[in-house]
């Protein structure tokens, strides 16, 4: 691999919470040639230092950038609670509201005022897909595209979707694995791959603009890894 590819520019941020009532931070990637005078778009990512690590996503993105295969944009890479991360992800669990101010009302502001941001994305496995997919229900303003890994989209959140007469605003690509039937999930076993085929019919339902896609793969940064230069080149691919 060239030398240059490897040379990726990663900075580290700290935000002290007033919504979380501690410090959280976050990692922003900033693409080959970055300018402030120019805007770019920005990848908010749940789960930032699992995208990073296990989904090699600035790898991925720096490699795909300087190939001329994407257009150059911004990553941000939100670390999640791991003691916290389905209180603050899951739909109505007691810190999700308070996960969510932090995200519009702190973080997305702070990354805003220190970098040259455009239109911005979601992105998120499993909860993280959840979260994303609240976020872009609740606050259409702001957010309009979603990229779900294998959403975890239980009963909850199909009733907060299902709570919008219409979501004709959101684009959203959604991919699950076709071995995602029986995923040990906390204290339950769930179909994924039905979930997602529910989601996908309810979001068309209400005129989302979805671009769904199976594959075979399970629950796991193997196969989300292995799709998100895909998943990359459909949002930023230089066509």
């Amino acid at each position: 691999m060239d030398s240059n590819i490897r040379k990726r520019t990663i900075v580290r941020r700290e935000i002290d919470s007033q919504h979380l009532n501690e410090t959280r931070s976050y990692k922003v990637y900033l693409p080959p040639g970055y300018n402030p005078e120019q805007g770019y778009p920005v990848l908010y990512t749940q789960d930032g230092e699992q995208f990073l690590n296990f989904g090699r996503i600035a790898t991925i993105a720096n490699e795909r950038i300087l190939n001329g295969e994407l257009f150059p944009f911004i990553i941000t890479a939100v670390t999640v609670s791991h003691d916290n991360r389905t209180q603050e992800y899951g739909t109505g669990q007691p810190r999700n509201e308070m996960y969510k101010n932090f995200f519009i009302h702190e973080l997305v502001p702070a990354v805003e005022r220190e970098y040259s941001t455009g239109e911005r994305t979601l992105a998120g496995d499993s909860l993280g897909g959840t979260v994303s997919l609240d976020l872009a229900i609740n606050r259409p303003d702001l957010f309009q595209k979603v990229l779900s890994l294998s959403g975890a989209f239980y009963g909850p959140t199909m009733k907060n979707v299902r709570l919008h007469n219409r979501l004709d605003y959101l684009h959203i690509y959604m991919l699950v694995g076709t071995r995602e039937t029986a995923v040990e999930f906390g204290a339950r076993t769930s179909d994924f791959l039905s979930i997602n085929r529910d989601m996908k019919q309810l979001l068309e339902e209400k005129g989302a603009n979805v671009v769904y896609t199976e594959q075979d793969g399970g629950h796991d940064w193997g196969f989300w890894q292995s799709q998100l230069p895909e998943a990359l080149n459909h949002f930023y691919g230089v066509k």
